[in-house]
């Protein structure tokens, strides 16, 4: 394995090309193509261009591939990435990979072209021959419809070297270079497999290939020397130019503040760069000057925003010690220096935009008159080049002439970043995609949404039949699995809604809202046909509590034959549900329906019913017994002097009293989980109550409550006191410390450290929610054992206990848990006792066209059953690592006898960016851990993923790396190799031969 890519030759390109469009309808896997209509055309540096938009100079405009794939999908102008005079084996070694991390805002740490530069421009003339070709054959536009725009840097001593000058004469005028006439040469003599291309389309393509420039500049480049540059570029080369500008324009304090109050504080950056880069004093009067040149030169002139963000890496983001930000927290800035320059010129400097543009803010730039515009970080995400497609449809507009930028609109859009919910930084930080398990070299489609759900609830077929609206249905799919689909629905902490794909596109799906449509449109018609199984199974059970877990271990164990009793000491069922959770966040109603369905599956329900000792219940017949009684230990908070009151004891009173409480004007919660977020808010609805204060000693992001909770408690007027530590209460007040966030630790954490201060919060009242402790003496007076922190040892596979047919599900287990965890617990044990799997599995049956037509769209937001359409169908195509690879690397194709479709990873095509490691729904990176194609077997040699070298296609002979042992396989031969991947390697050889080299 090396980093280093290999071009493909001109004539392999256009094999794959042509061959791929023919066999499966797409291009490099996209899926999108892209019409354009010349009633949409603009014009820029004299030239005709169809959409404003493209690839930024980038990793999607490094290779001939990845500009075909940008064309394909929309794009029309690309800024072609970055050349100069350090190249090669060079500057690849002074990248640290991998070097790109995109999951939300996005890093990078590298900055111009990894080939050598006379291979970066051959890339690109292959690609202006393709794009020519492709555009008539395929229908796509006109040939003429798209323009380059050439990316050079750093200093003008470089540019002038023989290396970048030889670049920048041949992109203006190609005719004589060999790789021209070589391209054109190919396509005359293999015209014959085209079917709208004639020789004389390609007897006219021009060799004039860029007429404009973008240039680059290092950090600290002095503003003399820029000028130098483009002056250069102007008078001596006669390019159109652009300036890269940075945000560092904008100076720290503006910067250090727009990051801040969006929640990007966490990004660490300090005013080294706003010191040494250019200045804005000195820029104005610089660009003013080259506008003028410009303009007696009959050329345009113009700013390129942004160049480069630099920060410093501080948790372990990126393998070096600064890096790039791009994406959502960079546009703000970038989108504010574009404003304050259309102020300063009143609209007379040309802007081409980069810096975070995307779908949601893309018409406002554009219609602004800012543009070209190119993208980087949205073609990084699920959807890959397949989101150019939406974005070039967006601004199809007509007579769109420039004639200046619009002050009043960019000024608007400056303000609006600000807020906006696609660029703010979430309260809280995402939690992680992965899952803990390796990818499988085959059959690694897999829905992550399922996964992340700690009862494996089939959420894509529910999904589907909700959108149909075949409610009935759904609920058979939810209750196969989930006996509580109305608490579920409506308070359940939805991991699965965490993992879900559409994170990466606008929200994920509302998973569970869609549960909640289910249950509550086919209860009546679910509960009429459910009838109480008959006693199978010998033996009696007994379960001890009736929150979730036990309620779940009741359900599964009549579903599975056995008779059960339920025993639970209140006059309800529910648990903490019914008796804690208060009633504004779910009613007693729903949780009615969830009994009432135990009740008609036949389980013997004994309410104001005690049972503690295992022993009577044996005496009383019983064979088995579940302990689900629940965390019921009230945990405590020792302060110096003054006693705080127990969050559950207080949230149950509250609900008894319907908040008719005594507790004062001013209360403090202490605590930062989603219990202490349901108790400031009962304390918000307590009568008498001014003020509810929720004290943490960290910030929110660090805080353990969902995200959704934080904010609900956010919206009743909870006054959130951060960076508090309690002391003491007295004379009603509460005494912390005060607090502050300290640097980041080797695992990327930020730790808490006294500022010597200390702070007083009025208190009437302190209710303190920092979690309840399992029942341990409960569990030492029937002989179960358990550990040092007083927990009961189980196996974890069945949750029994040292005592034979004695087990402990739910909260009383580990401590206090979600309801879906209870429910697990529940299944679990009652899996245990009948000895047998207690649920099927059903499959989602989404067309594979309708999942393909969804994903690379932004989607509007959908309500009621509509939102289903959101769906990506992950669990029957995932294909996130083929997506959003820029170099086309990960690739998903057919394998005949195989049903869906599988991931292979090209070794020669990857220059290990990493990007695919950060969208796999596994603890993996494809590009290490897929099943490899290499060029040929010192390729292979050199790596030690598992993989092929293709030595005969014909013969469908290959070198074969499996389970780190290397042999040679030919076809028909026997092998330990299993079948499915030597089916794979057949498909290569002779399905997809345009891969091998």
């Amino acid at each position: 394995m090396s980093d280093i890519m290999r071009p493909m030759a001109f004539e392999q390109l256009l094999n794959w090309i042509l061959t791929e469009k023919k066999q499966a309808g797409t291009v490099f896997g996209e899926h999108h193509p892209y019409y354009a209509d010349e009633k949409y055309n603009r014009t820029i540096f004299g030239r005709r261009l169809e959409t404003p938009v493209g690839p930024a100079a980038g990793p999607h405009t490094q290779l001939t591939q990845n500009i075909v794939a940008a064309y394909y999908t929309g794009s029309r102008f690309f800024e072609l990435k970055t050349v100069q005079v350090m190249d090669g084996a060079k500057l690849s070694a002074c990248v640290n990979k991998p070097c790109i991390k995109a999951d939300d805002e996005c890093y990078n740490c590298e900055w111009s072209t990894e080939l050598y530069v006379p291979e970066a421009m051959e890339e690109y003339i292959k690609a202006w021959f393709l794009l020519k070709v492709i555009s008539k054959e395929f229908g796509l536009g006109s040939m003429d419809g798209f323009q380059f725009n050439i990316s050079v840097g750093y200093d003008l001593e470089g540019i002038k070297s023989d290396k970048i000058d030889t670049f920048l004469n041949t992109m203006q005028h190609a005719q004589d270079a060999e790789i021209f006439k070589k391209c054109k040469a190919y396509l005359l003599e293999h015209i014959d497999v085209f079917e709208h291309v004639t020789k004389e389309d390609v007897e006219g393509i021009s060799g004039d290939i860029c007429n404009s420039v973008t240039i680059s500049t290092l950090h600290g480049c002095p503003p003399q020397e820029i000028e130098k540059i483009a002056m250069y570029l102007i008078t001596e080369k006669g390019f159109h130019t652009f300036i890269k500008c940075n945000p560092t324009l904008l100076g720290y304090e503006y910067a250090r503040k727009t990051m801040d109050e969006m929640g990007y504080d966490y990004v660490a950056f300090g005013d080294f760069h706003f010191l040494d880069d250019l200045q804005y004093e000195d820029a104005v009067p610089m660009l003013t000057r080259l506008m003028q040149v410009c303009k007696e030169r009959n050329l345009e002139f113009g700013v390129k925003i942004t160049n480069t963000f630099p920060v410093d890496v501080k948790q372990n983001e990126l393998p070096s010690e600064e890096m790039y930000m791009s994406g959502k927290s960079l546009y703000p800035l970038s989108i504010s220096l574009a404003a304050k320059l259309t102020e300063e010129f009143e609209g007379n400097l040309r802007i081409s935009y980069s810096g975070g543009a995307d779908y949601h803010n893309i018409k406002g730039i554009v219609d602004a008159g800012i543009w070209p515009v190119t993208v980087a970080t949205t073609l990084l995400k699920p959807g890959g080049y397949d989101r150019m497609a939406q974005m070039a449809s967006l601004l199809e507009k007509e007579g769109d002439v420039f004639e200046k930028v619009h002050v009043e609109k960019t000024c608007r859009l400056a303000r609006e970043a600000k807020t906006s919910p696609y660029h703010v930084k979430a309260v809280k930080p995402l939690p992680s995609r992965k899952m803990k398990k390796q990818v499988p070299l085959l059959d690694c489609f897999v829905a992550p949404c399922k996964e992340g759900c700690p009862i494996h609830q089939d959420i894509p077929a529910y999904l589907q039949l909700v959108k149909e609206g075949k409610y009935e249905e759904a609920l058979e799919v939810i209750t196969e699995k989930n006996p509580l689909p109305f608490i579920t629905g409506t308070i359940c902490s939805h991991a699965c809604m965490g993992k879900c794909t559409r994170n990466f596109y606008e929200e994920p799906v509302h998973i569970r809202a869609m549960k909640l449509a289910a249950a509550e449109n086919g209860y009546d018609a679910l509960l009429e046909k459910v009838q109480a199984p008959p006693v199978t199974k010998a033996g009696r059970a007994a379960v001890i509590g009736g929150g979730p877990a036990g309620m779940a271990a009741a359900y599964f164990l009549r579903k599975g034959g056995m008779a059960v009793t339920l025993l639970e000491k209140t006059g309800a069922l529910g648990g903490v549900v019914r008796h804690v959770i208060p009633e504004f966040r779910i009613s007693s109603e729903a949780i009615d329906k969830d009994a009432a369905l135990l009740e008609k599956m036949g389980v013997d329900i004994c309410l104001h019913t005690e049972a503690d000792s295992v022993e009577k219940l044996k005496e009383q017949g019983y064979t088995a017994v579940v302990f689900a009684v629940g965390a019921n230990k009230p945990g405590m908070l020792k302060l110096e002097s003054g006693e705080a009151v127990n969050a559950l004891e207080f949230l149950a009173k509250f609900k008894e009293t319907d908040g008719n409480l005594d507790i004062g004007k001013n209360v403090v919660v202490i605590g930062g989980g989603n219990t202490a977020m349901d108790t400031a808010r009962a304390a918000k609805r307590t009568q008498g109550v001014e003020h509810a204060y929720l004290v943490y000693r960290r910030t929110k992001r660090y805080m353990p409550a969902d995200e959704e909770e934080l904010l609900l408690a956010l919206e009743d007027g909870v006054e959130f006191m951060e960076l508090l530590s309690p002391v003491k209460l007295e004379n009603g007040k509460l005494l912390c410390d005060v607090m502050k966030l300290g640097d980041f630790d080797s695992s990327g954490r930020r730790s808490v450290l006294s500022t010597g201060e200390q702070k007083e919060i009025p208190a009437d009242t302190v209710i303190a929610a920092v979690g309840e402790k399992v029942p341990s003496k409960l569990y030492e007076a029937n002989g179960i054992r358990l550990n040092e922190r007083g927990r009961a040892f189980v196996n974890e596979e069945t949750l029994q206990t040292n005592i034979p047919d004695v087990y402990v599900a739910g909260d009383g287990l580990g401590g206090p848990a979600t309801v879906v965890e209870g429910i697990r617990d529940g299944k679990k044990a009652a899996e245990a006792i009948i000895k047998e799997a207690l649920s099927r599995e059903f499959e989602s049956c989404t067309d594979e066209a309708v999942i393909y037509e969804r994903k690379g769209n932004i989607a509007d937001m959908h309500s009621g059953s509509e939102e289903g359409g959101r769906c990506l169908g992950c669990s029957s195509i995932c294909e996130n690592c083929a997506e959003v690879c820029p170099n086309r690397a990960n690739l998903s194709i057919h394998v005949p006898g195989m049903e869906k479709h599988q991931i292979i990873h090209v070794d020669y095509m990857c220059n290990e960016c990493g990007n695919c490691k950060s969208f796999c729904p596994y603890d993996s990176a494809p590009y290490l851990d897929k099943f490899t194609l290499f060029a040929d077997e010192k390729d292979m040699a050199q790596s030690k993923n598992q993989g092929f070298a293709v030595l005969d296609k014909t013969r469908v002979k290959c070198a074969v790396r499996f389970m780190g042992e290397t042999s040679v396989w030919e076809k028909g031969e026997e092998s330990r190799i299993p079948d499915a991947l030597l089916r794979l390697m057949e498909a290569v050889c002779t399905e997809y031969s345009y891969l091998i080299r």
